[in-house]
């Protein structure tokens, strides 16, 4: 138990530095695009260029320590590599796509994603895919995903991938937060001197609405915090066998925050006082009450933290993690609403 406790730390500690890092630099202008690749000759005789942004690279990074956390919670239940990674495999083909086509519907934007969209798409498509996974591999290789425990896994990991993913929205400026000054009172007293400036055109809290500069709630950062400690908790319940509460508490307070924190960013949402994501949320907090009605809880052994945790260790699963990273930053990374020029010379006196 010390030893699980002793990684748990060192773990939150490693979240604490990189949120910290986030909420410091990346409204600046210079962290929105990582590279820009050249694509078609310009007849001036410039590069029209592809940008790969920040965005990318940090939504990329949220995804993998999300399957890290996935894959190691089901490893310390007894799960192997192959049917935690099949899972995670069916997840993220469903998700990703539908983090695209849910804004396409709700935002009528085709440029853009929600994860907030994506998370309700894997809820609904959950209990069919651990049922898939259980009657074809694990059939096959006679493992069977348990289904609270696979819930409150995946509950958990969505909490560290939602967190963590929301630097990347403060890096492209988007998913902001109200002007401080057209928020409540205590709000504005609790965050002044700690809110949100982003700078550079290309920012959309900038292109989409004008507040480039201004101070924003910083609603991210909120949301990472909370989020991440929430996590965190999750994981201590997990790992002491208490695998219903570590789900109501992961689902509960992400969707609910989720369903809360709208009511404080100013970035289109869609049409109405209430908007869809508002909904999804509360939807997906009644779903996961009535999850743990009917599944319960389930008597299975403590979870053992450092087999869960030996279990990647293994070339597959290490080229399988690198994989799905370079895939998500190439979908997630190539940026669609901004461009570039780009020209090259050459210093003739260092010839």
């Amino acid at each position: 138990m010390l030893t699980d406790l002793t990684m748990l730390a060192a773990f939150a500690v490693g979240m604490l530095v990189y949120l910290w890092w986030g909420f410091r630099h990346l409204p600046a202008e210079r962290w929105q695009i990582i590279a820009t690749v050249p694509a078609i000759k310009t007849p001036e005789g410039g590069w029209q260029g592809i940008n790969f942004t920040w965005y990318g690279l940090l939504t990329a990074n949220a995804y993998l320590v999300a399957l890290l956390v996935l894959l190691v919670l089901l490893g310390a239940v007894g799960v192997p590599p192959l049917g935690s990674a099949l899972l995670a495999v069916a997840l993220l083909s469903c998700c990703v796509p539908a983090s695209r086509l849910v804004a396409r519907l709700v935002e009528k934007k085709a440029h853009t994603f929600t994860v907030g969209g994506a998370v309700f798409v894997g809820m609904l498509l959950t209990p069919p895919l651990v049922l898939l996974v259980n009657r074809t591999a694990g059939a096959a290789f006679g493992f069977q995903l348990p289904i609270m425990a696979t819930y409150a896994a995946i509950a958990i990991a969505y909490a560290f991938g939602e967190g963590l993913g929301r630097l990347a929205c403060i890096s492209f400026g988007c998913c902001y937060g109200r002007p401080l000054t057209e928020t409540e009172g205590w709000i504005q007293k609790l965050f002044s001197g700690r809110g949100f400036r982003f700078y550079g055109s290309t920012k959309k809290a900038a292109y989409a609405a004008g507040l480039e500069g201004v101070e924003l709630l910083p609603i991210q950062a909120v949301t990472a915090v909370l989020y991440t400690a929430c996590g965190l908790l999750a994981i201590g319940l997990f790992l002491t066998a208490h695998h219903l509460a570590a789900f109501l508490l992961a689902a509960g307070v992400t969707q609910g925050w989720r369903a809360l924190s709208e009511t404080w960013r100013a970035d289109y949402r869609g049409t109405g006082r209430i908007s869809a994501y508002q909904i999804m949320g509360l939807a997906g907090l009644a779903y996961a009450v009535t999850v743990a009605l009917l599944v319960g809880a389930e008597p299975l052994a403590r979870p053992v933290f450092s087999t869960g945790l030996q279990r990647l260790w293994t070339p597959a699963i290490v080229l399988f993690l690198q994989v799905v990273w370079l895939v998500l930053f190439l979908y997630t990374g190539r940026s669609t609403v901004t461009g570039a020029l780009v020209r090259y010379h050459v210093h003739h006196d260092r010839v």
